[in-house]
């Protein structure tokens, strides 16, 4: 790896991580595109330029996060199904990272995404939550339970997040707000496991520190500018164009890396 991959690579997380496209999908084939093996040094970046994502929603929410405790308490609620699953399963989630895995999984999700938001326009829903006292403990552990589907490649965190809240009676806007400030708990926790499990790796490769720094900040910036692009969206139109990017991009994962 080197500064340009580096740099490619945190554009890439930064704008897929919230968007309900696969993070992990986009980072697989940019890999391939740049010619960058799954080595261990790669393993190792994609788990430091995570941190970057991160913090730009903690950047973006942290007046909200301190004045609202509840909200704190429903994170919590949310994030409990999948640290306990998560740590139980840590073995066999890391067994299904493969492309083709990735890649039906980018087709089935697009599929369910469209899908949907049919259903929605046949049957508009009333009296959507629109605020975050709104959501209930119950509403927010059924979120949180649908991020164990993002356990497996290619379905995407926030998109399974934010379909689970369509379904729970959150607006748009707010289904998406709520699965960003998920991230929260769910990716720290993620993160500093995986990075537990991998120490000797990370020792390993030392050397390369600033350009896991550099790939972070480029997360970091590209994340911030990608939540406020996407909150915009959502604020006017539905989710279906995500729903049909995920299964051209499921079928050129089946076309150039199968």
């Amino acid at each position: 790896m080197n500064a340009f991959d580096a740099v490619i690579l945190g554009i890439v997380e930064g704008l897929t991580e919230f968007l309900p496209v696969s993070s992990t999908g986009h980072m697989i084939l940019a890999s391939h595109f740049l010619g960058l093996e799954q080595t261990d040094t790669l393993k190792c970046f994609e788990v430091v330029i995570q941190l970057g994502s991160i913090l730009a929603v903690v950047f973006m929410f942290a007046q909200r996060l301190k004045q609202d405790f509840s909200l704190w308490a429903k994170l919590m609620v949310g994030f409990f199904p999948t640290a306990i699953i998560g740590f139980l399963m840590y073995k066999t989630i890391k067994s299904l990272f493969s492309p083709s895995t990735t890649a039906y999984m980018l087709i089935i999700w697009g599929v369910i995404f469209i899908i949907v938001e049919l259903l929605r326009k046949k049957n508009p829903p009333t009296n959507e939550s629109e605020h975050f006292s709104e959501i209930s403990y119950k509403q927010a552990f059924i979120i949180g339970l649908s991020q164990c589907f993002a356990m497996v490649p290619g379905t995407s965190r926030s998109g399974a997040t934010i379909i689970a809240g369509l379904l729970c009676g959150l607006s748009r806007n707010l289904a998406a707000r709520f699965s960003f400030l998920l991230a929260i708990p769910t990716m720290f926790a993620a993160t500093l496991y995986d990075t537990y499990k991998n120490l000797d790796t990370f020792a390993s490769n030392s050397q390369n520190i600033w350009i896991f720094l550099l790939g972070g900040v480029v997360a970091f910036v590209v994340a911030l500018i990608a939540i406020k692009l996407f909150l915009s969206f959502v604020s006017k139109f539905d989710f279906i164009p995500f729903g049909i990017y995920r299964i051209i991009v499921g079928i050129l994962f089946l076309v150039v890396i199968l």
